[in-house]
């Protein structure tokens, strides 16, 4: 995906500054707490800024090793990424220019992925995938849902039905490549996000009543195994439970409270990422990132574990 490493370039010349990061999150709880996706790799664990997460967000998941390039050619190609960033061509990177570039790189790794699972169902591009296609796919041999029983294939195909007919724009009963981004990866697209509340509660909702209470909240999260004491971060998520997600106090959460749990509307995962980005290679502090100051951070890229993403740099002509 070149316009993810055509980007991640920048961030990765910073981000190897950074620890990595494993994927597990902080206390051992489970996050449903919905990601933008700029990244596969999660943002930061156990507080820590994950560079993984700068490198897929400007390079994409494609990114690979370097390591047949010489130093010359990395700047080189560091230096027409720079350029394809810099729309206006003033020499510098504004902090909208590159608001502008994340969300092309994020909007191509869903089109990516999206190529993929076609390529899974054995379409093309300009075909459609109908209802009945996918469900035998789901159910049938080495399919998703293959080794289900009845009544479970059942319950998550009315899942997927529910969750096709609201991707299904023009509600043909068909899925284009397009819609089926949507369907897919659900988080990427607003009109879905009700849906996502829908299944997350029905995950949770285990006395059926509709809504997610404390204890289903906590079991979610953390079963404790024999006399196993209860942790303080599960404490912590209890007193989180009662001050901040259950706004009316009525000991349980309802729809828009399980929205604006996993769907927070105060925080921008690009706007995060730009600030970030700016932070850690604007060398010189003007709020902008000059061609020089990306190149000379090459090294960083080419170094350790940047060296795996280093394919973004050869195969930048789709961005």
């Amino acid at each position: 995906m070149s316009v993810f490493r055509v980007a991640v370039v920048v961030l990765l010349l910073c981000a190897t500054t950074f620890a990595a990061v494993s994927k597990q999150p902080q206390g051992g709880e489970k996050s449903r707490v919905v990601d933008e996706n700029l990244s596969k790799s999660p943002h930061e664990v156990d507080g820590v800024h994950n560079p993984a997460y700068d490198r897929e967000a400007l390079f994409g998941e494609e990114s690979k090793q370097l390591d047949s390039a010489s130093p010359e050619d990395r700047l080189t190609q560091l230096g027409i990424l720079a350029d394809k960033m810099d729309e206006d061509r003033d020499g510098y990177v504004a902090p909208e220019e590159l608001r502008v570039w994340l969300k092309k790189v994020h909007q191509h790794l869903a089109n990516t992925d999206a190529r993929k699972t076609w390529a899974e169902y054995e379409l093309s591009p300009t075909d459609t995938l109908s209802w009945e296609h996918y469900s035998r796919h789901m159910v049938g041999e080495d399919g998703e849902y293959e080794g289900e029983d009845e009544e479970t294939r059942t319950s998550h195909l009315t899942r997927d039905k529910r969750r096709w007919d609201v991707a299904d724009t023009n509600q043909d009963g068909i899925l284009s490549i397009e819609e089926s981004v949507a369907f897919f990866n659900p988080e990427s697209d607003p009109k879905m996000h009700d849906v996502m509340v829908k299944e997350t509660i029905e995950d949770m909702d285990k006395n059926h009543d509709g809504f997610v209470d404390l204890e289903e909240y906590i079991a979610d999260f953390w079963r404790p195994s024999g006399n196993e004491q209860e942790p303080e971060w599960v404490k912590s998520e209890r007193e989180e439970f009662q001050k901040r997600r259950d706004f009316n106090q009525d000991g349980k959460l309802d729809e828009a409270e399980v929205k604006a749990w996993i769907l927070p509307s105060d925080y921008d995962y690009n706007e995060a990422e730009v600030q970030h980005l700016l932070s850690e290679c604007d060398v010189d502090k003007d709020g902008r990132l000059s061609k020089s100051e990306i190149l000379s951070k090459h090294e960083l890229l080419v170094g350790s574990s940047a060296t795996n993403y280093g394919e973004a740099l050869t195969d930048h002509d789709e961005l």
